[in-house]
Formats: structure tokens, sequence, C-alpha cells
């Protein structure tokens, strides 16, 4: 199986990456693609940490104050 590269930058940034690692180009690949999606799943998961409070507390105002409150809310914190 191949990959055919036909941009100049992009093939100088994985011969490079490939250089600076030590390895070889169908390996640098694997590994900048692999780490490219670990950093993806970390980010996507301290966002789900951080927004988690929000979510609880856009439930509980629903739960009690229903949807005026939870508007309230949203206008309180965002700028429109």
């Amino acid at each position: 199986m191949a990959i055919h590269v036909q941009d100049e930058e992009t093939d100088w940034l994985v011969r490079e990456f490939a250089r600076r690692r030590g390895l070889g180009i169908t390996e640098a690949i694997r590994v900048a693609v692999r780490e490219a999606g670990e950093r993806e799943e970390c980010d996507f998961e301290e966002y789900k940490r951080r927004i988690q409070p929000i979510i609880e507390q856009m439930r509980a105002y629903r739960k009690e104050g229903g949807f005026e409150e939870a508007m309230k809310f949203i206008d309180e914190n965002w700028d429109d």
C-alpha cells in the first residue's frame, strides 16, 4: 500500500519529523498520526471535564426553575 505525497511542504515536514525521531518514513507517519489522535482524545476529554459543571448546573435549573432560570444562567455567563 502506498501514500503518494504531492506537496513539497508536507513531504519536507514528514521527512524532517522522521529525521528528528530517528524513524523511517512509514513509522514516522504512523507515530505522527497516532500521537495526533491521542491529543485529540485528550483535548475532547478535557473539554468534557471542563463543561461538566455547566451541564450539571443547567440540569439543576431545568429541574428547579424551568426554562427561564436556565436562560437566565446562560445570559449571565455568556455575552451575546
